[in-house]
């Protein structure tokens, strides 16, 4: 008896040492909001995707970490929510979350507090958390501090990279004011990363800069990279004019005749092929997307891996004819031959396996683990594959 209490005791000692990192409330937001309200505490929101992979290693390599949970347990209303299911589908909506991971800070009353993204480290993701809860240093009061005319360099980056999904004007007028002030008038690699990021229309402040200093830009940058982008950022433009939300359908002709000036009659035509389908998907009009994708990839061989790889993987998710999931299997193949990765292994084994073919769909997911395991990449979803083929 004495042993198995003694036992009994290391066990649990055990168990009290190993629950570190963040512990997550259940429940829905309503919820959250009356348990912050009550506790006088923000609630610390991870709003996510399924399918992100920084997500999956800030779960993994940050989340679980004892002084991440200490601070976070002791401060917040701790909850995840993946952002493109059930309710967070709204709130994503509500709080303009448009890349992945983002990190929210809300008050009782819905409000945001402060907000951060992607991949962060355990000291920052801890500053990043006292900052929200400073009312000197969280997002509202910076935005205080710009309007009342702060005009650090080191502040104006800041600020302009905190605020560049939650409000992108307000970012464009912070960064071009950055631009202004900034001592040197030699471009960096950072400067150039703070332009470009959400740099998504013609209409954003930030677009007169990125025109305006064309020849500092592509001193860091190479002349086609840069032309890349400003092909991009107008074909943005054309694309949101183009496209009527409320009917689900585009304007063919204003798109091909404003398209035209920008790629050129060809690849006018070309792009809307892309266009089409990618609404379709969007759309959930399966039979569409299929039809426009399988015609737009007749001739795959110029295609680069990751598109490859990227549309072999919205048909295993979304098609179901097996002759369509063929021709995706030689997409997936192709994707691999030009790169492998544990992305698009994976995506081979998934196939194989929709199809019916065990034998291969163990052979790739044997080999998309394999590569997760020497890129530190999460291959969870894989391994059960694997397992459930054994």
């Amino acid at each position: 008896m004495k042993k198995l209490i003694t036992t009994l005791f290391l066990f649990l000692g055990v168990l009290a040492f190993t629950q570190t990192g963040i512990k997550f409330e259940d429940g829905n937001f309503s919820s959250l909001l009356a348990k912050a309200k009550k506790d006088k505490k923000l609630i610390f929101l991870d709003a996510y995707a399924s399918w992100c992979g920084p997500c999956k290693l800030m779960a993994k390599n940050v989340f679980t970490l004892q002084s991440v949970g200490d601070y976070y347990n002791g401060h917040f209303v701790n909850a995840k929510m993946d952002m493109e299911k059930g309710e967070g589908v709204e709130l994503a909506k509500k709080y303009n979350v448009k890349a992945y991971p983002t990190y929210l800070f809300i008050n009782g009353d819905g409000e945001i507090v402060h907000r951060v993204l992607g991949y962060v480290p355990e000291k920052e993701f801890i500053q990043f958390a006292k900052d929200a809860e400073d009312p000197k240093r969280n997002i509202g009061a910076m935005k205080a501090r710009f309007e009342n005319g702060d005009t650090n360099p080191d502040f104006l980056k800041e600020l302009g990279m905190l605020t560049m999904y939650e409000d992108v004007n307000f970012s464009g007028k912070v960064v071009k004011k950055y631009f202004e002030v900034k001592p040197s008038k030699d471009f960096t690699g950072e400067d150039v990363q703070l332009l470009l990021t959400g740099l998504m229309s013609t209409e954003n402040p930030k677009y007169e800069i990125f025109k305006n200093r064309k020849a500092d830009i592509i001193k860091v940058m190479p002349a086609e990279q840069y032309e890349a982008y400003d092909k991009n950022i107008k074909m943005n433009d054309i694309v949101k004019k183009a496209y009527n939300p409320e009917t689900k359908t585009i304007n063919a002709q204003y798109f091909l005749t404003e398209t035209e000036k920008v790629l050129g009659k060809e690849q006018a035509e070309k792009a809307l092929a892309r266009v089409k389908a990618s609404y379709a998907l969007k759309n959930k009009d399966y039979a569409t997307y299929e039809k426009l994708t399988l015609e737009q990839y007749k001739d795959f061989s110029k295609a680069s891996s990751n598109e490859l790889n990227s549309v072999a993987w919205n048909f295993f998710e979304n098609v179901n004819d097996k002759k369509s999931l063929q021709t995706a299997i030689l997409w997936a193949q192709e994707s691999v031959k030009k790169s492998e990765s544990f992305a698009n292994t994976d995506t081979l084994a998934n196939l194989y396996n929709k199809v019916g073919d065990k034998k291969n769909a163990k052979l790739w997911a044997a080999k998309s683990v394999e590569l997760a395991k020497k890129s530190g990449e999460d291959a969870t979803d894989t391994q059960k594959l694997l397992d459930s083929l054994k």
